[in-house]
């Protein structure tokens, strides 16, 4: 963890936090607020169901600080209540948390106007659209993954599912994003 330059160790940071210095914990929110809004947002598509379920994450984290045993980075921790919360909560609202349903109810958007558009800007549209079709175990996978760069491990501690279960969800994830490219294409070129 960083504090205006310098690197504190994760058991300053909880020490000082548990001897009730609350700018340390400051400092962890600053620090994993990218992580954690990440999770939250690929698994929950409401805004102020996002905004609560963070709020609760960082006070279920703070009340729970004096129980971290640092098997892990501090990061890893608090990544591991957003991603359990998060499910959580979709259980609690029965949202389905790996299901794929068939129905689409929308066409694919397409660029109207390809010469004002790159294509590779149009390929990421597509990407951005296929990624937010995934379920949401998917969707936080391939975030964690290909965008916050952590390794299948880590991903399987934040996850509580295993390293091989990991691998497999993310061939899973891509082989989805794949197929629903590939038919987005040769229906466009239709």
């Amino acid at each position: 963890m960083s504090k205006e330059g310098f690197q504190v160790s994760d058991e300053d940071l909880v020490e000082k936090i548990l001897n009730g210095n609350i700018q340390s914990f400051a400092i962890v929110v600053k620090d994993t607020e990218k992580l954690v809004t990440q999770i939250v947002r690929k698994m929950i598509s409401n805004e102020d169901d996002q905004k609560d379920l963070v709020q609760e994450i960082y006070l279920r984290a703070y009340q729970s600080l004096s129980s971290f045993q640092f098997k892990s980075k501090l990061s890893t921790w608090i990544a591991t209540i957003a991603y359990n919360r998060t499910i959580i909560h979709l259980q609690k609202k029965k949202i389905p948390i790996t299901d794929i349903t068939e129905s689409r109810d929308e066409k694919f958007p397409i660029i109207e106007n390809p010469e004002s558009a790159t294509i590779k800007a149009e390929e990421a549209l597509i990407l951005q659209t296929e990624i937010a079709r995934l379920p949401p175990l998917y969707k936080t996978l391939i975030t964690l993954y290909h965008l916050e760069e952590l390794p299948t491990k880590e991903i399987a501690e934040i996850t509580n599912l295993p390293d091989g279960t990991v691998k497999s969800y993310l061939f899973r994830a891509r082989k989805i994003l794949k197929d629903n490219i590939s038919q987005h294409y040769s229906q466009s070129s239709s």
